[in-house]
């Protein structure tokens, strides 16, 4: 499987706003955080699969004086 799904996801709309105030305090967007709690249910339950690919690293490259 290449590229990233699109998933259309309802929730209520107090979960969202919890969602979304989470997502800021650890500085991520929902959709990112969506996933990496997904993610974090995967290993938990045993579930991950081997051949899932890292979450892609976001933000701006670091300089070459880093």
């Amino acid at each position: 499987m290449s590229g990233r799904r699109q998933v259309l996801l309802r929730v209520d709309p107090a979960v969202h706003d919890a969602l979304v105030r989470w997502a800021n305090d650890e500085f991520r967007s929902v959709n990112a955080h969506v996933e990496m709690l997904l993610r974090r249910a995967l290993v938990d339950a045993g579930r991950m699969p081997k051949q899932a690919a890292p979450i892609p690293k976001r933000g701006r490259p670091r300089s070459a004086g880093d």
